[in-house]
């Protein structure tokens, strides 16, 4: 009952007026800037695989380390959003960004000790995305959530800035230049929010110690079907966004500069799709989109599996698959929305959050270790269409069945709790 008496805040909230709006901006902006951080060592993999002479695997899992710890860290962040707020916990976060950004520009690049140590706590940027949609979904009523946490959502574009200006900005000024204009970016933004942000009407903070918090969440039912999904779905997002320019380098031979203006566009595409999978979800269901993007995910990396020539075909199946985990990946915060208790909409984020990062992590190291192991990236995507084609059943079979029935498992725990 307790997730039902603080979801009427949100609802007071008014509809109307521009604050729920400016609120869902600046969020938007909070995690588009964080999100640029946390990607900046992705464009520039293949510049440091040259210079630091690093193996397949170990570039690899330079580009995947910030992403485990952007992960893991959302589940802590997200309890502490649900206690303290988004107007604490964004400049909070966006402070303590600054530090690893500026550590790897200045000192951090010389060797690929430097580099992971500078990426674990880049993966501080990562997190911000447990702060946003906590404090969005407290601002809107719930039959708008699902287009408003997917329009926040599209702040996961901020690896596309990184993708078009990082290498760009290394070539014109030097290794340090991308980092310092980030880190300046964060520190404005840290201010601006501290002046601008405010907590939804009527915001009550939980009073249950973090980790009883979070073993009430453990044991919600949306916890783990929205993690199941988001592993898949922005995983897949998050892989391609950090290997795709060596995935393009090694397999068809393009330059570093092209490689990431085509990650670019996948990202891009991505980013837009994501309030689109919002919309649609508030429409016709989260469950039905859910499965139709998986659908095409699936199709689409059978097709690249047979490394087609990129243009058209190998493009088509790439771009088809941004469009999906986009989509997606809206899709399943729409899901978290309508099942989750207002009061645990934090803490739910933070452990689906994880799950969506971590499923960005594991398959760059897999990838690698399979290109370095059999010169080819086949089997890579098999096995991300096996994974898409389980996602599939799990969500015709397992969620939509949850939700056409009425028994969303999460409230049901939380009652008999």
């Amino acid at each position: 009952m307790a997730g039902e008496r603080q979801s009427t805040p949100s609802r007071a909230a008014p509809a109307g007026t521009g604050r729920p709006m400016a609120m869902l901006a600046m969020a938007t902006v909070g995690f588009t800037v964080n999100f640029w951080a946390w990607a900046l060592l992705s464009p520039l993999g293949p510049r440091f695989k040259d210079d630091l002479r690093l193996s397949a695997f170990q570039q690899a899992l330079l580009v995947a380390v910030p992403v485990v710890v952007g992960s893991v860290g959302r589940i802590p962040v997200g309890a502490l959003t649900d206690r303290f707020g988004g107007r604490i916990m964004f400049p909070l976060v966006s402070a303590a960004t600054i530090v690893p950004v500026l550590y790897l520009g200045l000192a951090g690049h010389s060797s690929l000790t430097a580099l992971l140590v500078g990426g674990f706590f880049l993966g501080i940027g990562g997190t911000a995305f447990a702060v946003g949609v906590p404090f969005v979904n407290a601002w809107f009523p719930p039959e708008r959530r699902g287009l408003a946490i997917g329009v926040f959502g599209a702040g996961m574009g901020g690896t596309a800035i990184s993708a078009l200006t990082t290498v760009r900005m290394v070539d014109a000024s030097g290794t340090a230049t991308p980092f310092v204009v980030t880190a300046v970016v964060l520190a404005v933004y840290a201010v601006v929010a501290v002046l601008v942000l405010r907590e939804a009407p009527g915001r009550t903070a939980p009073s249950e110690p973090l980790a009883r918090r979070l073993a009430a969440t453990l044991r919600l039912g949306v916890t783990w079907q929205a993690s199941a999904l988001y592993a898949v779905a922005f995983g897949g997002y998050v892989a391609f966004s950090v290997y795709l320019p060596t995935y393009l380098k090694s397999q068809y031979g393009l330059t570093q500069a092209d490689a990431a203006n085509r990650m670019a566009g996948f990202v891009i595409l991505a980013v837009v799709m994501r309030p689109l999978g919002g919309w649609l979800s508030d429409r016709f269901g989260s469950a039905r989109v859910l499965a139709v993007t998986l659908a095409v995910v699936m199709v689409g990396a059978l097709a690249q599996a047979f490394a087609p020539p990129l243009m058209p075909l190998g493009t088509v199946a790439f771009l088809s698959m941004a469009a999906a985990l986009g989509a997606g990946s809206g899709a399943t915060f729409a899901l978290v929305a309508q099942l989750a208790p207002a009061n645990k909409v934090g803490a739910v984020t933070g452990v689906v959050g994880a799950a969506g990062g971590l499923g960005g992590f594991v398959p760059p190291l897999v990838m690698g270790s399979i290109y370095g192991a059999y010169g080819s990236y086949a089997l890579g995507l098999v096995l991300l269409a096996v994974v898409a084609a389980a996602s599939v059943v799990f969500t015709v079979v397992v969620v939509q069945r949850a939700v056409r029935g009425g028994r969303p498992a999460g409230r049901q725990v939380v009652r008999q709790a």
